[in-house]
């Protein structure tokens, strides 16, 4: 059940109708989680900040849909879910691979991503050896972190807004 109604973007603020156009460009479409999250327009202003910086961190595009996937699962959000099933297959992720990474066990990456969520960033001092021993670098733990941040955010969104699912549904 929708319980906070995704802006209409021809009656948003000439700034929020902007930064949607500009969402619509990149993805083809305006998705509703943007939408909905157009109700605040600071905090869509600064979650695009964040996922374009997060576009240039240490992760790749894999790496990142990857970790999103993690997080997503281990937060239970059925949009974000489906968002990110469908990103990580248009970035090349095959489907063993999405599943695997929901499961936190597809890489040292998604493994750490979903310690740090259900944890709540209390990662044991084993965990992070243990994801450095496998190759992951300072930068990409705290790039992980920040994935994992920009994800909890759209994850909570979703779920409490009851965001209509606007992506093919997540198997």
């Amino acid at each position: 059940m929708t319980t906070i109604a995704p802006v209409v973007p021809e009656n948003a603020p000439e700034a929020v109708q902007t930064q949607l156009q500009a969402v619509g460009r990149a993805v083809g479409f305006v998705p509703n989680m943007y939408k909905v999250m157009a109700n605040a327009p600071a905090t869509l202003g600064g979650y695009l900040q964040l996922q374009a910086a997060l576009v240039r961190s240490s992760l790749s595009a894999k790496e990142r849909e990857a970790v999103a996937l993690a997080v997503s699962q281990v937060n239970g959000c059925d949009y974000c879910l489906a968002g990110h099933t469908f990103a990580a297959g248009k970035v090349g992720l095959a489907q063993a691979d999405i599943a695997s990474a929901r499961n936190g066990d597809l890489n040292a990456l998604t493994r750490l991503a979903q310690q740090i969520v259900q944890t709540r960033g209390h990662v044991p001092a084993a965990e992070l050896a243990a994801a450095r021993a496998a190759g992951v670098t300072d930068a990409q733990i705290i790039d992980v972190i920040g994935v994992a941040a920009q994800l909890t955010l759209t994850n909570y969104l979703n779920i409490i807004a009851g965001t209509p699912i606007d992506f093919p549904p997540a198997a």
